[in-house]
């Protein structure tokens, strides 16, 4: 008789933006006059810029003509979009990235989760906590966490790397030497950042310790302040200890349509194996890459309108972040991010736990955010919420807020 993988079984409960999202069509059928305001998962609300549309449109009509129809894309992405990344993402920033250390997906929650397979199960990672569930679950289902303890919320044989208020949601280096590292800067869910000397410490540390740390960078392009760091390539010695995540979602608007890339350099090895040559020969071997069109319209978020297009986009979302920030503040909340990152971080009020505040929020001002206890143990007493709603949803919901 067939097995199942009972690492699957480990996992507690549903992902965390399922259960979010059952519990909010279960309080909208029981509730059908209530107007729900969702500022809780980081989906976009803004159309897909003018100038990456007529790429796409473009590229439709390609696909309608003998001469240049397009199938099956080449296993690490076309050379027209590597080619433009490598040249705007990295060499205009100092870092030197080839078009062929850079391997286009679907997105970076795929790359995230897929990465891992090229690791041996015996490995020990290291994540931030609070961080994005992805990181740890897809771990979970490779068998590399050991047991749960519903009482800590904590994996028996995961490094948890506490980013509290102390801290300033930013990391310390583990006392525990792990073999991989989870980062993401500007970081989700609390929005913090980490200076490029500070990350630099993050660098030289992997590579003193045979690390390795997979950076996700997925919201690089709110940064607003100079000493942040865009890039994890910006440090010296990044290319032999660290592989970059980078999404077109949140920049460009692509949640609905899919695109990302990742990044693995040449010197990076185990020993004397490339771990560049074995994401290739999985990325090869399982996938069969983004399609021509979006792929296209990649290249046009690269395009002058298309930056300044773009730039405009990232300001109306942050803006939504000042509003959300401004708003709670003055109401007596404790927030913080919403400067670098579409992401504000709240103390929940009155002792209340995470989940309470989950449900306090929505039966008595409408409003959806996220419980920081879904992004891992302490994430417990703070709260998400996040600036991708329309300007005026946002300025609706925290006037309800204000209001409580």
């Amino acid at each position: 008789m067939y097995k199942i993988n009972e690492n699957y079984l480990k996992l507690p409960g549903s992902y965390l933006f399922s259960t979010i999202g059952k519990k909010v069509r279960e309080y909208s059928e029981a509730n059908p006059d209530r107007e729900i305001i969702r500022l809780g998962i980081g989906d976009v609300t803004q159309p897909i810029a003018p100038a990456i549309i007529q790429a796409m449109h473009k590229a439709v009509d390609e696909m309608g003509v003998q001469e240049s129809f397009r199938g099956y894309a080449p296993d690490l992405g076309y050379e027209f979009l590597r080619n433009a990344i490598s040249e705007c993402d990295y060499k205009a920033r100092g870092c030197e990235i080839a078009a062929d250390e850079i391997f286009v997906s679907d997105g970076a929650k795929c790359d995230s989760g897929n990465i891992q397979e090229i690791f041996s199960v015996d490995n020990k990672i290291a994540v931030c906590d609070p961080v994005y569930p992805v990181y740890v679950d897809t771990n979970v289902m490779a068998g590399r966490t050991g047991t749960y303890n519903p009482d800590t919320g904590m994996w028996s044989d995961v490094i948890y790397m506490p980013c509290t208020m102390e801290n300033g949601f930013s990391p310390d280096l583990p006392a525990e030497t792990p073999d991989i590292i989870y980062l993401c800067f500007p970081n989700n869910p609390t929005g913090s950042t980490i200076t490029k000397d500070r990350l630099q410490e993050w660098v030289d540390y992997a590579n003193q310790s045979g690390a390795v740390i997979i950076y996700d960078a997925a919201y690089e392009a709110y940064i607003a302040e100079d000493d942040v760091p865009h890039s994890i390539y910006e440090c010296e010695g990044a290319r032999t200890c660290a592989i970059e995540l980078k999404s077109f979602s949140k920049n460009a608007g692509f949640t609905g349509v899919r695109l990302g890339y990742t990044v693995i350099p040449k010197e990076l090895k185990c020993g004397d194996v490339s771990l560049h040559a074995l994401w290739a020969r999985r990325h090869g071997t399982k996938y069969n890459g983004a399609p021509y069109i979006v792929q296209r319209a990649g290249e046009a978020v690269y395009s002058a309108e298309g930056k300044k297009q773009l730039k405009a986009q990232v300001a109306y979302y942050m803006n939504n972040a000042k509003v959300i920030y401004e708003g709670l503040k003055s109401a007596g909340y404790t927030v913080s991010g919403g400067v670098n990152a579409p992401y504000i971080w709240l103390k929940t009020p009155e002792k209340m736990t995470s989940w309470e505040f989950f449900d306090f929020l929505l039966e008595r001002a409408n409003v959806v955010g996220t419980p920081g206890s879904g992004f891992g143990p302490s994430g417990e007493g703070y709260f998400r919420l996040t600036a991708f709603g329309t300007y005026e949803n946002t300025a609706k919901a925290i006037e309800r807020i204000k209001a409580l």
